[in-house]
């Protein structure tokens, strides 16, 4: 493990010198970044931003929207795709979440050790380990690691985690090799690098700038 500890550090050294470190800036609130991450699952970043867009301007406040007509909600958020799944369980969680606490802010979260806090979120129907610590990092700047596709892809060819972790038992996988404070630009560049260099289909491995920390045997010349 410790191996592996130093290896992951490396490539996090790495993808600073070549891409910067992204800085948390302006988060938005922790229910706004649970709505946007619902939203955006298997859909596009722009098709998601649309949805978001389009859900804000008809419903400007999360009450508003909590008590909203089911058939509207799914008008609203068809650009993102499998809206009928989404619109409902996006009311579920927003009345259940009004019903335990009295309110929709989920700031207080943050005053939670970090794995209280993901159990909290995760009870939720369509809240699984990704959008939880998406909102835990992102929202309340908690020390979680968010796996998306890239990132899960990517650390698996690197050679980061094992083979057989499926992303659930990936986020406690990575969470114990990286620093806890690399988690939020770790998190960032290995999406960066999985979107512009280790596609899925053929990776530009000659273009990859941890290529010479990577184990993956089907490197592409």
């Amino acid at each position: 493990m410790t191996d592996l500890k130093k290896r992951a550090l490396q490539i996090h050294e790495t993808l600073i010198q070549v891409y910067g470190e992204p800085i948390r800036e302006n988060p938005m609130p922790a229910i706004h970044e649970l709505v946007g991450t619902i939203l955006s699952q298997n859909t596009t970043d722009a098709n998601c931003d649309r949805a978001f867009a389009a859900l804000l301007a008809k419903y400007p406040t999360w009450e508003l929207l909590r008590d909203a007509d089911e058939a509207g909600v799914i008008e609203a958020i068809r650009p993102a795709g499998l809206a009928n799944q989404k619109g409902p369980r996006i009311l579920a969680i927003l009345k259940a979440i009004s019903e335990e606490r009295g309110e929709l802010d989920l700031q207080f979260l943050a005053d939670m050790p970090v794995a209280e806090a993901r159990k909290w979120l995760t009870k939720f129907k369509g809240v699984g380990p990704k959008t939880a610590a998406i909102v835990l990092c992102f929202a309340l700047g908690m020390p979680a690691f968010p796996v998306d596709t890239h990132v899960y892809r990517v650390t698996g060819r690197i050679g980061l985690r094992p083979a057989e972790l499926n992303f659930e038992q990936a986020h406690a996988h990575l969470e114990s090799i990286f620093p806890v404070e690399t988690y939020y630009p770790a998190h960032l560049n290995l999406i960066r690098l999985g979107r512009q260099v280790c596609h899925a289909r053929k990776p530009n491995c000659p273009q990859c700038p941890v290529r010479h920390l990577c184990d993956y045997k089907d490197k592409t010349v």
